[in-house]
């Protein structure tokens, strides 16, 4: 695929999609799964507010009860291990109370091909889960044309992993900020998930950490995301980056991008 500098790259879709799994499995099992849910986590006003009001959203912690699994769901799972389970379980049960919320009855939402979420025709949304947290945002696809959300403990990266998923402006960035309080690399993985969530269901195909460039302005959390590789079309126009907003506190980082339908 091209480059910035008009560079052709040759990369299997198996190995981009390896290597971005590998990172991500390797971060989440840094986390330790959904094993507690401090008071603090309850950051529902500020997802909120990093989201459009046309966005509906729900959250939950790991000690908070939650619906039953429908028997297609069940099914699409299998022999998944227990933290899967639970983190599945989690995410579609505040996926359908979202929905709830924009008149949607109760229904599965399967996984694709990749894991993904399958949302009713008509809808688009996006699901995160980390240690003590979930959350889901949907939204009606003639207002929101696609969006993400991703939310992650408020700790450095295990070690390794910010030199597989930075590209060097972001390093030299990252460097500036050092000592100031907030998990910087942490945010960096955040907003590159909720760019690969909002990416997938226009482009259907895998983007790579190194494929998009992050910068933010923290005076406004706000961050603009450049790909450094082709976009998909949307309404005959390739999409070129995104833009998002993102909090840091209370434990965790949350990180989120919508588009706008034109």
């Amino acid at each position: 695929m091209p480059t910035p500098h008009g560079e052709s790259i040759s990369r299997s879709r198996h190995q981009t999609s390896g290597k971005r799994r590998a990172a991500v499995r390797r971060t989440e099992a840094a986390e330790g799964g959904l094993t507690h849910s401090p008071a603090h986590l309850k950051l529902r006003d500020v997802i909120e507010q990093l989201l459009p009001a046309v966005v509906a959203v729900v959250e939950a912690g790991a000690d908070e009860s939650h619906e039953p699994l429908l028997a297609e769901e069940q099914d699409a799972l299998g022999a998944a291990v227990p933290r899967r389970r639970d983190e599945f379980a989690a995410g579609r049960s505040c996926a359908r109370r979202a929905l709830s919320a924009l008149g949607q009855p109760p229904r599965a939402i399967l996984p694709g091909a990749h894991r993904e979420p399958r949302w009713p025709v008509g809808f688009v949304g996006s699901i995160t889960h980390c240690s003590g947290y979930c959350a889901a945002a949907v939204a009606r696809a003639d207002e929101i044309v696609t969006l993400g959300i991703d939310a992650e403990i408020h700790e450095p990266l295990p070690a390794g992993i910010l030199d597989e998923i930075a590209v060097p402006g972001e390093l030299d960035w990252l460097r500036t900020r050092a000592g100031d309080g907030t998990c910087w690399d942490r945010l960096l993985f955040s907003a590159k998930e909720s760019v690969f969530k909002a990416w997938f269901p226009l482009a259907g195909r895998w983007l790579d950490f190194e494929d998009a460039r992050i910068s933010f302005a923290p005076g406004s959390g706000t961050f603009d995301a450049q790909l450094l590789v082709e976009g998909p079309r949307v309404a005959g126009i390739e999409v070129r980056g995104f833009s998002g907003r993102f909090h840091a506190g209370q434990g965790l980082v949350l990180t989120a991008i919508t588009m706008a339908a034109r």
